[in-house]
């Protein structure tokens, strides 16, 4: 008898038809030779060239390069094996040997042939029960009023947020398990959740012969494509007495039909269920009483002593009030964007029919959550509108200060520097405050563009601000403008928390008297002695590090002063959408002239020393070389090398012979500063830093940017730190030092390689990680969504955003939909308590 083949579903969906053809062309001549041999009583028979054992044994031996299935080569190899020995057998072996070959191949050809493959089983699932508890349950209902809640139970779901009933149904699944996959045995695959429908032809129940606490019952079933063996564990002495095991055989009486559910995974004896769902049908034809099995099982996240069953039959009892819960949303939107009543999709978020009627049902409430993400963002952006800003009685850039800014600069600005200059002045020529993001990779001339802004304010006889998130950052703002201004006779200042209390008060009042024009600092511009005589131009730079709380501050110290927001963090317009909703965007998309491109590598932590070579040799022609890790300090819980190790160890052993300077933020601002001066002026050579070096340092004969632990941070703020070098006209380089083995970090780091566009390495970086992560701080007002993915539903936030707008340009106070409008209103005084909407 030929043993069966280890059959792999895989191989068989991968065979092209090119394949096949290979697979039929070597294949065909070798079923005619045996059955040649056969019909001529096994004499092994001269052919033009060879015998026939000889034959068959070289064609088993070089079988075509397709993709068979799990086992068939060794398989090969044993028939190609016997063949060589054929000569040597008697009549029987050698009839045995072909018979076993032929079956074999048959079989073979037969599996990898394409045919219509057996439908899968059907299973009848009951439907969920849907009768109304017994109790006068009501929305607002405290959640002990549900049968089965008692006290203790109660605080155990009031620790996760939930009080009353209505917050069982807005509690949602994070995940749900899909069971309703049917297959046929033949068909599953490792990996996958399923379901089958089989017989049982054997129960075994024994006590393990490792643990005597453990018993198994074995189950073998069989169906029309194949066979398969699952096991149940039940741990506990109670269930390892002979009678128990006798009493649970019972259950599972040969011949019965079962259906099973569970996760698919490779077992020693084959493929096999894990942690199987098992039950007995009265019949073929009976549908399935369990509530998991061939069913989506919804996944909640839960707490200690809340257990996933008991938390199921929770939703069962209370999801029938889900039908009266007035709906907020008009039904002429639910029309035009396909979307189901609020009911409907309750129901089928925590009790869906199948796959199709889950994301109906999940789109609509993620299209809710957006929807109120946007109003409140565009009433926020129209209450802003419906003031009065700064009257600016602005000159042409071509004149002016504008004009006489733009003859000093050195270069050209680009056309996208020029189209986002224009949409400034455009804004700063209307009546009401402009709300403004430019977006810009590293390098690409955001701060001049904000100069010039400035200067047109300046011009107007206003005052302008400009905000940094650091003090670094500040500094480097200031320095940027004392190269201009001056020569263009505008005052401008830097006031950060280390100025000095007499040089504080002297620019105060130079402030309130409006003969300083421009303010340079971080976050001491907020406190409250600082006033200005006519605030016309906020500039805030990196957005997103400030909070919003600290933004609004500044601007309630104007009349309402324009504000325009600069951030070299691409952000993805998903994430525009929901935390700079109430601003207009600008890109400028475009590098200016003459900017080398940084060659990015990666390197294992084992060829470091390939990254100290790379910055001798470029120290030696006059570069300079940043090298950032992760830590200030050793840390005991992270193996991970801390800036101040790295630094004393390049000082003394690899970099004796140069100047190692050392950057963390635990220095003082006059440090951090004297450290930077050093490195621009060339006094060092190699800075070792943490990555206070991320945003806005500029340093041009900086050629060589090695990032140690790359793995440890974002693939955005990897970006920011390749930005710091490439700011010359000498090449650069960018080594990224991963020193993990996880495939899915070096994968992350690969996109960085291969990519130089930042909105690219943005949109990877929110799918890999997250919102929060790609923003770096949670204090971004990042909107706080229960069931939406800002990486996975763009196309549901567009929808959002076009519904949001339609709604407040008909009905501005939302007055003719107040169910609409008490949801919003709710959710912002529940907000209002935590980070608010940007």
């Amino acid at each position: 008898m030929a043993e069966p083949i280890g059959f792999n579903a895989a191989a068989e969906r991968g065979l092209t038809s090119k394949q096949l053809s290979l697979l039929l062309t070597w294949m065909l001549p070798i079923q005619r030779s045996l059955g040649l041999e056969a019909d001529r009583g096994f004499q092994n028979l001269q052919g033009r060239q060879q015998r026939f054992h000889a034959f068959l044994q070289q064609q088993l031996a070089a079988p075509p390069a397709v993709p068979f299935p799990q086992g068939v080569s060794e398989r090969m190899s044993k028939l190609s094996s016997g063949f060589a020995d054929y000569p040597d057998l008697a009549d029987p072996a050698r009839r045995r040997l072909v018979t076993d070959a032929r079956q074999w191949l048959h079989e073979l050809r037969h599996r990898l042939e394409p045919s219509a493959p057996m439908a899968p089983p059907r299973l009848k699932v009951q439907a969920s029960p849907q009768q109304r508890a017994r109790s006068p349950l009501q929305l607002d209902s405290p959640i002990t009023q549900i049968r089965g809640v008692g006290p203790k139970f109660a605080a155990r779901l009031a620790s996760i947020g939930l009080l009353l009933v209505r917050d069982l149904l807005r509690y949602y699944p994070r995940d749900h398990v899909d069971y309703s996959a049917m297959r046929r045995i033949e068909a599953l695959v490792s990996g996958e959740t399923a379901t089958i429908v089989a017989t049982i032809r054997r129960c075994n129940g024994f006590v393990s012969p490792r643990n005597t606490n453990l018993a198994i019952i074995e189950l073998q079933l069989q169906d029309p494509t194949g066979r398969l063996k699952v096991s149940r564990f039940l741990a506990g002495k109670r269930f390892s007495s002979p009678a128990y095991l006798k009493g649970q055989q019972r259950l599972y009486p040969v011949g019965a039909t079962v259906a099973v559910s569970g996760l698919v995974k490779d077992g020693p004896y084959g493929i096999t269920f894990q942690d199987p769902l098992i039950e007995v049908l009265d019949s073929p034809s009976s549908p399935v009483k369990s509530h998991s099995i061939g069913r989506l099982l919804p996944v909640y996240p839960l707490t200690e002593g809340v257990g996933a069953d008991r938390f199921r039959s929770l939703i069962d009892q209370v999801l029938p009030l889900a039908a009266s819960w007035p709906d907020p949303l008009p039904s002429e939107l639910q029309g035009k964007f396909q979307l189901p009543a609020l009911s409907e999709a309750l129901q089928a978020l925590h009790a869906p029919k199948d796959r199709e009627s889950l994301d109906w049902g999940r789109r609509r409430l993620v299209f809710d959550e957006f929807l109120l993400l946007q109003l409140g963002l565009l009433r926020r952006r129209q209450a802003l509108r419906s003031r009065t800003g700064p009257d600016l009685d602005l000159q042409s850039s071509s004149s002016g200060l504008v004009g006489e800014f733009m003859d000093l600069l050195p270069f050209r600005f680009t056309a996208a520097q020029q189209r986002v200059f224009q949409e400034i002045e455009a804004d700063l020529a209307r009546s009401e405050p402009m709300a403004r993001l430019v977006q810009g990779d590293v390098g690409s001339g955001k701060t001049v563009v904000a100069i010039a802004a400035l200067l047109s304010t300046i011009a107007s006889g206003w005052q302008g601000a400009l905000m940094a998130p650091t003090e670094v950052l500040a500094e480097q703002h200031y320095r940027n403008l004392c190269q201009w201004l001056p020569q263009l006779h505008v005052s401008v200042a830097l006031l950060t928390g280390s100025t000095p209390r007499t040089r504080r008060r002297e620019l105060l009042d130079d402030l309130a008297n409006g003969s300083l024009k421009v303010l340079v600092g971080t976050h001491a511009l907020l406190e409250d002695p600082v006033v200005f005589n006519r605030l016309g131009l906020v500039v805030v730079d990196e957005q997103h590090r400030f909070g919003v709380h600290q933004r609004d501050r500044l601007l309630n110290k104007g009349l309402q002063p324009h504000l325009l927001t600069m951030t070299a963090t691409p952000i993805p317009r998903t994430l525009a959408l929901s935390m700079h909703g109430d601003l207009d965007v600008s890109q400028i998309d475009e590098l200016p002239p003459g900017r080398t491109p940084i060659r990015t590598r990666m390197l294992t932590a084992a060829k470091r020393e390939q990254a100290y070579a790379l910055i001798r040799e470029e120290v030696q022609l006059g570069q300079r070389a940043y090298v950032v890790l992760p830590l200030v300090d050793e840390s005991e819980k992270l193996e991970l090398r801390s800036a101040v190790e790295v630094h004393a160890e390049l000082a003394s052993e690899v970099f004796p012979d140069l100047a190692v300077g050392l950057l963390h933020g635990r220095l003082s601002s006059a440090d951090k500063q004297a450290v930077l001066t050093d490195f621009a002026a060339g006094k060092s050579q190699v800075l070792v830093s943490t990555t206070v070096v991320e945003v806005g340092v500029d340093v041009p004969e900086a050629s060589v940017m090695v990032i140690d632990h790359a793995e440890r941070f974002g693939l955005a703020q990897l970006h920011q730190l390749r930005g710091r070098v490439g700011r010359g006209a000498a090449a650069s380089h960018c080594l990224l030092i991963n020193g993990s083995s996880n495939p899915l970090a070096r994968q992350r780091l690969d996109v960085l390689v291969r990519s130089t566009d930042g909105f690219e390495i943005a949109e990877m970086d929110l799918r890999l990680r997250g919102p929060g992560q790609v923003l770096g701080t949670r204090q971004s007002g990042l909107p706080d969504l229960a069931l939406a993915s800002l990486a996975d539903d763009g196309a549901v936030l567009e929808d959002a955003r076009t519904a949001a707008q339609e709604l407040l340009n008909n009905d501005p106070e939302l007055e003719q939909h107040p169910l609409l409008r008490e949801t919003l209103e709710a959710q912002q005084r529940r907000l209002s308590g935590g980070t608010p909407l940007n």
